[in-house]
């Protein structure tokens, strides 16, 4: 589907939040691609995240494919240390949870922001100093 035809501009805007919200929050720069991934899905949302350059090592790449019903997280080899498959493995949960009830953008704000929160450093509380 060309961009611009998927979302209303109020779905645009909250995806666009999320990402946002995600790169503050974490520091975890996320990129979405919403159309048709053209033979293996795998490979095709591969080939994306590498279109992303010098960023990819330290990038997620969310691809989803509305058509086919297919969702794709593809994770830098920088991310992986911080996302396991555990983590993005919960994230697609979230969102295909909402697009099985119809909810394409709000499933892809949810996920991108479940990435963001499990990608977070744990803060220590105090430091031993002795």
């Amino acid at each position: 589907m060309p961009a611009g035809e998927a979302f209303s501009e109020r779905q645009n805007s909250d995806i666009v939040r999320a990402i946002r919200l995600a790169k503050r929050q974490s520091e975890l720069p996320v990129s979405v691609y919403v159309g048709t991934l053209e033979g293996d899905t795998r490979a095709a949302a591969l080939r994306l995240h590498g279109a992303l350059g010098a960023d990819a090592p330290r990038s997620v790449l969310v691809a989803v494919d509305p058509g086919s019903r297919r969702l794709e997280i593809v994770t830098g080899a920088e991310v992986r240390r911080r996302l396991d498959d555990r983590s993005t493995g919960l994230a697609a949960m979230a969102m295909t949870s909402a697009f099985q009830a119809g909810d394409l953008s709000g499933g892809i704000a949810s996920g991108v922001l479940a990435l963001a929160e499990h990608a977070q450093t744990q803060r220590s509380l105090h430091t031993d100093t002795r």
